[in-house]
């Protein structure tokens, strides 16, 4: 064999060894580390030259927990001890991604308890956290439904001022109409009661109404003024509203069946709550209350003639 010849060979079995020498590493890594996640079969270890290596369970991983005092006898285990926070040793080879695939994982039992400690402790605060943050979300929602609450009573608010000073403005609007018939005296007057909450005239006083009509008619210069009140139980718009219809609803009587000339009709008041006369704590006063004054007024500088 020629010189040349040899130290190819050589060169050939130096390199067949060192390629064995390389498969028998791969297939016998020995890795220590900490648990530090798991999902079903894949764990997370950090390892103190990874802090994220990935190593692959399989159906033929077996896992022990080691003992005696040289660590020497194995105790076959469960994968479900497998927890976060265990130390382990794993022994297994790389894949093509460079995931460990392991074919044992060991670990102490003292590790295990300490692990299993650990994992109480943690699931007592995460329940705990649970539910603060569920306590929260409650909290949270109760405060958003009072901070509804508030801004649908201040729009309330806001509202009923709105209506209160136009009901406001309106019954001065109407004192002062009728404050300019200082010329008229009162003739006659007629006073209209309403149930609660009821606009319409109560048959019994439509004859006193046309009498007074037909009273009216018989002298010169006479003007016809309604007034239509409300007691002040329910809302302030409310009541405005009743004593306006109540006011319409007896100018039309004494329009229709009384036969009063619109040009005699002063323009009926809506007074509202204003001017009671009984008290409103009971249901008397509120009774007397819930009304409509006809007044014939006449003219004093006319007076007497046709009387």
């Amino acid at each position: 064999m020629s010189h040349s010849r040899k130290v190819r060979f050589g060169l050939l079995a130096l390199l067949s060894v060192l390629t064995l020498a390389l498969l028998s590493w791969a297939q016998n890594v020995k890795v220590q580390g900490l648990i530090k996640g798991r999902n079903g079969d894949t764990m997370i270890l950090q390892t103190s030259d990874s802090p994220k290596l990935v190593v692959l369970l399989t159906d033929s991983t077996q896992v022990g927990q080691v003992q005696g005092m040289l660590k020497a006898r194995r105790k076959q285990m469960s994968m479900a001890a497998l927890i976060p926070g265990l130390a382990v040793q794993v022994e297994g080879s790389y894949n093509a991604d460079n995931q460990l695939v392991a074919t044992k994982v060991s670990f102490k039992g003292d590790d295990l308890e300490q692990a299993q400690s650990i994992q109480a402790g943690l699931h007592e605060t995460q329940v705990q956290t649970q539910k603060n943050q569920e306590e929260l979300a409650q909290q949270n929602a109760a405060l958003k439904a009072q901070n509804e609450a508030l801004q649908q009573q201040q729009a309330q608010l806001t509202q009923q001022q709105k209506e209160a000073a136009a009901n406001k403005a309106a019954i001065e609007a109407a004192v002062a109409r009728f404050g300019q018939l200082d010329d008229y005296y009162i003739m006659d007057e007629v006073t209209v009661l309403f149930g609660n909450g009821k606009v319409n005239v109560d048959p019994q006083y439509v004859p006193q109404l046309t009498a007074l009509a037909q009273k009216a008619q018989s002298v010169n210069g006479y003007m016809i003024q309604v007034k239509g009140y409300a007691s002040s139980v329910g809302s302030v718009a409310l009541n405005q509203k009743l004593s306006e219809d109540r006011a319409n609803n007896v100018s039309n009587i004494l329009l229709q069946q009384g036969h009063i000339p619109l040009t005699r009709m002063l323009a009926p008041g809506a007074m509202g709550e204003s001017r009671q006369v009984g008290n409103d704590n009971t249901a008397e006063g509120q009774a007397q209350n819930r009304r409509v004054v006809v007044r014939v007024l006449v003219n004093k500088g006319i007076s007497g003639t046709g009387m």
